[in-house]
C-alpha cells in the first residue's frame, strides 16, 4: 500500500468535506444523503458526533498538516457540553474519547484530560451494579421493555473512556465497572457459537436476564456484521487493558467466528444471514473496526495465529483502499456501508464512523510496518 497516495486521498477528500460545512448549527457531517453527494450534518448530541473530530485528529496524526490539527480542534470543543450535562446514553465514550481523547494524546493539553475525566464520571452514573453493566438508552426505545435495563453490543468500545479515565487522576471505581460490564457481558450477550446478540435487556432490579434480541440485524439469532465488529474490538481492548487472559481467549473466540463466514474480499455483508446474499448490502464499517482491531489483537496471540489475523487486516484494509473508497463520488472516504438497514436508514452509503476506523486501521497499518 502506498501510503503517501494514501494520505493525499485523505486530505483532498477531507478538506472537500470541510468546505460543505454550513456557518450554522448543525455542523458536524454524519453521512452522505440519498443522493450520493451531499452530507447530513448533525448536532454535538448526535452518538456520531466524535467522529468527525477524531477523524481530523488521525488526519493530522497521519499527515502533520497544521490545518487539520486546527479543524480538529474546533469539532472537539463543540463537544464539551456532554461532558457536565446530564448524560443521555452510552455514546459519551465515542463521542468524547474519540476527540477529546486524541486531542490530549496527540497535544499533551491538560485542558482536554479535564474534559475526558469528567465524561467518564458522567458515564458511570449509567451503571446499575444490580445487573453489572452500563445502561445504553435510558429513554423509551421500541422492545426494549422500558424501564428496565437495556445493554447492548456497542457499549463495550465505552469502556475504553473508563479505563483511561481510571489510570490518569480519575476514581478507580471506573476501571472496576469497566471489567465487571465486560464479565456480565461475556456471560449474556453471546450464543454457544460466540456471536453476539445486539441488546440484552436486564430486570433492573434483579439484575436477571429478561430477553436478549437484535435490534439491528435480521433477526434476533442472526450474525449483524457491526455488532461483532464492536465485539472484537471491545475485548481486545479489554484484554489490553486488564491483562487478564480471559479476555483475550474470548476475543480471539468473537474474532474467529467472524472471520469464518466472511466473503471472499473479507468485506461483510450487513448481516451474515440476509437471506439476499449476495445481493445484500455490505458493511464497509464493520471491516475498518475489525481491521483495526486484528492489527492490535495480532500483538497478543500466538505467532501462528498472529500471522492469520495479520494477513486478514491487511486484506481488509487493501480491499477498502481499493474497492470501497468514495473517489469523486463524495468527499467521504470509503463507501457501501450499512447503518440501520431494519430501521430504513443509511444503507449502502457512507458514514462517518467508517470513515474513523478506516484512518484508525491505516495508523496501525503505518506504526506496524514502521
Amino acid at each position: 500500500m502506498n501510503t503517501s497516495i494514501e494520505n493525499e486521498y485523505i486530505v483532498n477528500q477531507l478538506q472537500s468535506t470541510i468546505s460543505q460545512i454550513p456557518e450554522s448549527l448543525p455542523n458536524i457531517p454524519r453521512n452522505i444523503r440519498e443522493d450520493g453527494k451531499t452530507w447530513r450534518f448533525v448536532s454535538y448530541q448526535d452518538w456520531t458526533s466524535g467522529f468527525w473530530a477524531g477523524q481530523l485528529w488521525y488526519a493530522y496524526e497521519l499527515t502533520g498538516k497544521i490545518g487539520l490539527r486546527d479543524e480538529a480542534d474546533r469539532f472537539t470543543m463543540q463537544l464539551e457540553p456532554l461532558a457536565y450535562e446530564p448524560v443521555i446514553d452510552h455514546d459519551i465514550g465515542f463521542q468524547i474519547f474519540n476527540s477529546y481523547g486524541h486531542a490530549y494524546r496527540l497535544t499533551g493539553d491538560t485542558s482536554y484530560k479535564e474534559v475526558i475525566i469528567a465524561a467518564a464520571d458522567s458515564l458511570a452514573t449509567l451503571y446499575n451494579p444490580k445487573v453489572g453493566t452500563i445502561l445504553s438508552w435510558p429513554r423509551s426505545v421500541p422492545n426494549m421493555d422500558w424501564p428496565h435495563h437495556n445493554t447492548i453490543i456497542d457499549n463495550m468500545i465505552n469502556l475504553e473512556l473508563l479505563f483511561w479515565a481510571s489510570k490518569n487522576g480519575g476514581a478507580d471505581s471506573l476501571y472496576d465497572i469497566a471489567v465487571r460490564h465486560a464479565e456480565t457481558t461475556m456471560e449474556n450477550h453471546f450464543r454457544k457459537d460466540h456471536t453476539s446478540f445486539h441488546v440484552v435487556i436486564y430486570d433492573k432490579d434483579s439484575g436477571k436476564v429478561r430477553k436478549q434480541i437484535t435490534h439491528q440485524g435480521i433477526a434476533n439469532e442472526s450474525l449483524w456484521a457491526r455488532g461483532q465488529s464492536w465485539a472484537i474490538y471491545g475485548y481486545t481492548m479489554v484484554y489490553r487493558e486488564t491483562r487478564d487472559p480471559k479476555f483475550l481467549d474470548f476475543a480471539q473466540k468473537v474474532t474467529d467466528v467472524y472471520l469464518d463466514r466472511l466473503p471472499d474480499d473479507l468485506i461483510p455483508f450487513w448481516d451474515f444471514d440476509d437471506p439476499k446474499i449476495p445481493d445484500a448490502p455490505r458493511d464497509a464499517s464493520a471491516a475498518a473496526v475489525v481491521a483495526s482491531a486484528l492489527y492490535e489483537l495480532s500483538q497478543y496471540v500466538k505467532p501462528q495465529k498472529r500471522e492469520v489475523y495479520l494477513e486478514k487486516a491487511n486484506g481488509m484494509l487493501n480491499a477498502l483502499s481499493s474497492s470501497y473508497k468514495s473517489g469523486s463520488k463524495n468527499s467521504a472516504l470509503i463507501k457501501h456501508v450499512t447503518g440501520h438497514l431494519p430501521g430504513g436508514t443509511e444503507i449502502n452509503t457512507s458514514i462517518n464512523y467508517a470513515d474513523y476506523y478506516y484512518l484508525e486501521a491505516l495508523l496501525k497499518y503505518k506504526n506496524y510496518t514502521n
